[in-house]
């Protein structure tokens, strides 16, 4: 069951990232090329092009077809759209509880930080039920690649962040 639990996280985390990397092309060929100064950067465009990257890679390494990507790409479309009102929201609570912090509100910190538990709690299932359908539409053999790719990517980020197969730490 939990190994069940993680395996479907590691989905909904691929899936999560697929996600994010959905957005259009950038109008000129390379970021760096973009002006810098004309219009403030829209969120997340600072990571667009490494997102975009990682779609790709992913895309490749499924083995996906032009039909599969295309509906991959409707899917997490539609999560983005759905997700995006409760990311609107997170910005505006992120804003006011800078604002909250500053003042030493102790009862708006902690109003504020339930309301970002909630809203992050929205978004993690609209991206995880997005996730899910992507999953649903794989193959057996693109299912399985899949979990080998969600598995070398854990054992990277372990690997990164000095932990151990199976070793919890305490916060």
């Amino acid at each position: 069951m939990k190994k069940n639990l993680i395996r479907f996280g590691g989905v909904a985390a691929l899936a999560a990232g697929l996600a994010l990397a959905q957005a259009p092309p950038p109008a000129q060929s390379h970021p760096a090329a973009q002006p810098s100064q004309s219009t403030p950067a829209k969120p997340g465009a600072v990571h667009r092009p490494y997102r975009q990257w990682v779609r790709q890679r992913m895309m490749q390494q499924l083995n996906l077809t032009p039909t599969e990507r295309d509906h991959a790409k409707v899917i997490f479309q539609q999560a983005r759209q759905s997700a995006q009102p409760f990311t609107r929201q997170l910005r505006q609570n992120h804003q006011a509880m800078a604002l909250a912090v500053k003042a030493d509100d102790a009862a708006r910190i902690r109003q504020l930080a339930a309301e970002q538990g909630h809203l992050v709690g929205q978004v993690m299932a609209i991206r995880s039920e997005a996730a899910a359908r992507f999953y649903a539409t794989l193959t057996p053999a693109q299912k399985a690649k899949a979990d080998q790719i969600h598995q070398t990517m854990e054992q990277r980020w372990r690997e990164r962040t000095g932990q151990r197969t199976g070793e919890r730490t305490n916060g």
